[in-house]
């Protein structure tokens, strides 16, 4: 009889099973509840649960607890670039803010030399105009006596007044004694007032007038990108190019607007009837220098806070801190 070997009665002592054991092995539960009119009597149902090992069936799969994960320690860096871009951030919108102080006091001074030209008393119009010294009567209430030359009239637009689409009027005046020919912008009118024939005559003067309204330079408007070219071939304006405009009528470059006091009744009268309605006589120039500042200060102070918590606050020690593994 050969020889009996201890390890079978080891593995039974230490309760160890073997390979082919936990393959096979079984859970038993106890008995589930099942009502007696589904079960047969003396019959007992019982539940089995199979453990499941990958690797049974998979000899490549590798445990967890065979490489398990490194505790490593993340270290990014910014990169300069970024930093670099967090750096001017603040530093330009702070540059931007100043500068806006600058145009703050420049479009003050500006409007309030305006202002004061237009308290002063009206000047007639010399029967030649200096073009060179016209900067400095910008906004000065003029007189201009002459008659309206119709068949030169252009129509400037569209521009809107009061939610209604219309255009501006732009008729020559010519001066007598020799005077130059002159640009009055008379004012607005009703889209369905564009032709001639469809204003009344009083909209039309064929006498001698006498014009008040404010002098303008050629310098003050600047088209944009967005607004499209004249074409005056089509008697199309869409920007008040005061030099091209004169030159179609043979007058000099000098622009009047006509003034008027605003009235509510006076200007439904006249839109009903064409008759232009003309500018009151104000300084029309946006100041919007100090929300400027405010908003380029603010930027500035925002991405300097940005910048401190990104670079100088120190993360919290768990956002450094990931398991990886490269080989699961």
């Amino acid at each position: 009889m050969p020889p009996t070997s201890p390890f079978p009665t080891l593995l039974r002592c230490l309760r160890i099973p073997s390979v082919a054991a936990a393959a096979k092995r079984t859970t038993t539960a106890t008995p589930a509840f099942t009502p007696s009119f589904f079960l047969g009597r003396g019959k007992t149902t019982i539940q089995k649960r199979f453990q499941h090992n990958p690797a049974d069936h998979d000899p490549t799969w590798v445990s967890v607890l065979d490489k398990p994960a490194t505790l490593v320690r993340h270290n990014r860096k910014h990169r300069p670039l970024g930093l670099a871009f967090l750096i001017l951030m603040p530093i330009t919108a702070f540059a931007l803010g100043s500068w806006q102080i600058y145009r703050l006091e420049w479009k003050t001074d500006l409007i309030a030399r305006y202002e004061d030209r237009l308290v002063r008393p009206p000047l007639p119009l010399p029967p030649k105009i200096d073009l060179d010294a016209l900067e400095d009567f910008d906004y000065r209430r003029v007189i201009a006596v002459g008659r309206y030359r119709h068949s030169g009239e252009m129509l400037l637009g569209p521009r809107i007044y009061e939610g209604e689409n219309g255009f501006q009027v732009i008729t020559p005046l010519d001066r007598p004694n020799g005077a130059s020919t002159i640009l009055v912008n008379r004012g607005w009118i009703a889209k369905d007032m564009m032709r001639q024939e469809d204003r009344s005559p009083e909209a039309l003067p064929s006498g001698e007038v006498e014009v008040h309204g404010l002098l303008r330079g050629h310098h003050v408007w600047k088209k944009n990108m967005f607004t499209p070219d004249n074409r005056p071939d089509k008697g199309e304006f869409y920007f008040p190019d005061i030099k091209e405009m004169a030159a179609l009528v043979g007058a000099q470059p000098v622009w009047v607007e006509e003034t008027t006091v605003p009235d509510y009744v006076t200007a439904h009268t006249y839109m009903k009837k064409g008759i232009p309605i003309g500018r009151p006589a104000v300084v029309d120039l946006r100041n919007n220098h100090l929300q400027y500042i405010v908003t380029w200060y603010a930027l500035s102070v925002c991405t300097s806070i940005m910048f401190y918590i990104l670079v100088k606050k120190p993360s919290p020690d768990i956002s450094r801190r990931v398991r990886t593994n490269m080989q699961w």
